[in-house]
């Protein structure tokens, strides 16, 4: 940082670190002890789609490299979701499917596109909860849509949640960053 970005306020933007991906499967056992959440087994990458034959070239590999158990949709917004499934249980299987399929974009020089991961839980009441991963900010918080209210969130849970995984995860601070991300596939 630069002498003029110190006096204009301005910071660096923070690094990504796809390796804090690897304190979920903690943070699942501390959700599920605290809250009685549970993993669903489902978990996926958002990206902005780019076209063009590299970017296919990397869908296919996303394809090979998770033997076929990954599907690509696309949000009202132009977004690309890839959703993987594995066994509820396999939390760290399906963080290891995770980070490699945005090491694998990241690699490919398609870090700038992504834009968050997340990984779904449910509890026995059958609400929803997302960790979600922000990638540019490198940072996570949880997401808790309302169950069967067309969106509106469960502030409280989402802010229970925080504190309960404030020693697993690096909790982004700014609540204006926790964007709800409707309709996400694995939530």
């Amino acid at each position: 940082m630069g002498f003029l970005d110190a006096i204009l306020g301005r910071s660096k933007p923070v690094r990504p670190d796809l390796d804090q991906l690897f304190a979920l499967p903690s943070a699942a056992v501390t959700l599920e002890a605290a809250a009685g959440f549970t993993p669903t087994g489902l978990g996926s990458v958002c990206f902005a789609s780019v076209e063009g034959g590299a970017f296919a070239r990397i869908q296919e590999e996303a394809r090979a490299l998770l033997d076929g158990a990954v599907e690509f949709t696309q949000d009202a917004y132009g977004y690309t979701w890839l959703l993987v499934r594995h066994a509820s249980e396999d939390v760290a299987g399906l963080v290891n499917d995770l980070h490699a399929v945005n090491t694998s974009l990241e690699e490919a020089g398609f870090g700038p596109q992504l834009l968050c991961s997340l990984l779904g839980f449910r509890d026995a009441r059958q609400r929803s909860l997302a960790l979600v991963y922000l990638y540019k900010r490198g940072t996570f918080y949880p997401f808790a849509p309302h169950t069967g209210d067309a969106e509106k969130r469960d502030n409280p849970l989402e802010l229970q949640v925080r504190a309960m995984l404030g020693d697993d995860l690096t909790i982004e601070k700014d609540l204006s960053r926790w964007f709800p991300v409707w309709g996400a596939p694995g939530l």
